[in-house]
């Protein structure tokens, strides 16, 4: 059984105990979260998509913890001109593990 969700503008297939990286989430650390915007779920062979949600589905998961991913660096650059930027970006996650899925 898996289900398609939708979090941080980004949607994601999972199953259960699967461990996941998203955008950060309001939640402490060890908290549970309910992600009501399932998009499909599957059940065996029987697909349940929605339009554009599947109304009653849900899809509880745990709050592992919370981090900043790796550095990227933003270089803008303008030829002939004298023009540099040089700029840093972490993104915050949320590590969570999807515990169970209601349909």
């Amino acid at each position: 059984m898996f289900a398609i969700i939708e979090t941080g503008g980004k949607q994601y297939k999972v199953q259960e105990g699967d461990v996941l990286y998203i955008e950060k989430l309001d939640a402490a650390e060890g908290t549970s979260v309910t992600f009501d915007r399932v998009l499909a779920v599957s059940k065996g062979e029987e697909l349940v998509t929605g339009t554009p949600v599947v109304s009653g589905a849900t899809v509880t998961a745990t709050v592992e913890k919370h981090g900043r991913g790796q550095k990227i660096v933003v270089y803008k650059y303008k030829a002939k001109k004298n023009y540099r930027r040089k700029q840093g970006h972490r993104q915050p996650y949320s590590k969570v593990t999807i515990g169970k899925i209601e349909a």
